[in-house]
């Protein structure tokens, strides 16, 4: 498929050809979910803990008499129904951690990748020339290019005066391709990417020969 290269300026300066593989894959809605689930499961900790009653401090007597009180039947100061009590099927420290096949990991990301691109929400650049930061330049090449929302902007190599320029603006984020994620695309309504990254995109997320057809 083709796709337009635009100048800072917001014009259209000519087409390329991408890789149908990375850009023009068909979207499976059941890998890109899991590959989601999996990210959003690695990113928690799994520190949540609390107390049963044999952790909790306090008294083992018992607390009144069993009958004559009128008050519920009560053994020990530790119980859940009272106040700096244990908790009741509380969490614990666990490993959320899920494994995900990289295969699975790949595809995913060429569909997200894909969905943009016949969304029209991916826009080519040529690329960025900053010489030194300025956020005000940023926001004009932004509005040329007709973001209005959220965007992320990729690069091939992570630039210091781009990320300096973009940081100040609310919903741009910058990165560089080799990192580049389904979860921060897809939280993104725009994505503007180089001409290299798409490049550099191609080399390393196309169809590789281990991994036929999907």
């Amino acid at each position: 498929m083709q796709l337009p290269v635009y100048n800072l300026a917001g014009e259209v300066v000519r087409q390329i050809e991408v890789n149908d593989s990375v850009f023009g894959a068909a979207f499976n809605e059941a890998a890109v979910h899991q590959v989601m689930v999996g990210m959003r499961a690695n990113a928690r900790q799994g520190t949540s803990s609390t107390k049963t009653r044999s952790m909790v401090s306090g008294s083992t007597r018992k607390l009144f008499r069993q009958k004559g009180t009128g008050e519920a039947r009560a053994g020990s100061i530790k119980s859940a129904l009272r106040r700096g009590g244990a908790i009741t099927f509380g969490p614990h420290p666990r490993d959320y951690r899920q494994d995900t096949p990289r295969k699975m990991r790949r595809l995913a990301l060429r569909c997200v990748l894909s969905a943009k691109a016949g969304d029209g929400e991916l826009k080519v650049l040529e690329g960025f020339n900053f010489e030194e930061p300025k956020t005000k330049k940023m926001a004009e090449v932004l509005s040329a290019l007709g973001v209005a929302t959220s965007a992320l902007v990729v690069t091939p190599e992570s630039d210091a005066n781009l990320v300096k320029s973009a940081r100040n603006l609310p919903q741009i984020d910058t990165t560089n391709v080799k990192v580049i994620n389904i979860i921060d695309i897809m939280s993104h309504q725009t994505l503007l990417m180089t001409e290299e990254a798409v490049r550099a995109a191609e080399k390393l997320w196309g169809i590789s020969k281990t991994e036929g057809g999907n």
